[in-house]
């Protein structure tokens, strides 16, 4: 009876590490995007630009650029997205102004 309860907690515990460590992998990848809580706007656009895929500013900017539901799903009807803050970035300000995106300084 013992050992079912510690199996049975032990593949738990295994496959909650499991799903974190593809959580952290996944977060890592500069085709996911922004990460939540960890990008700046600045970082964000700079990882896009120089990653793997060598975006131009346009497309990294969409894939980086928040909306104003929160990037929910639902409720996308009256989203718009919000203006990107690159503070303390003249390079990609410059960019911003080329490329018509708004941004905040």
């Amino acid at each position: 009876m013992v050992s079912v309860v510690v199996r049975r907690n032990s593949k738990i515990i295994g496959f909650g590490v499991m799903l974190t460590g593809l959580a952290l992998l996944g977060g890592c990848s500069s085709e996911t995007g922004r990460v939540p809580f960890v990008d700046t706007d600045v970082s964000c656009l700079r990882k896009q630009m120089k990653g793997p895929m060598f975006l131009s500013f346009p497309l990294a900017a969409n894939t980086c650029q928040r909306m104003s539901n929160h990037n929910f799903i639902l409720n996308e009807k009256n989203a718009h997205p919000l203006p990107l803050n690159l503070k303390d970035a003249p390079d990609l300000q410059k960019q911003a102004d080329e490329y018509g995106y708004s941004y905040t300084k």
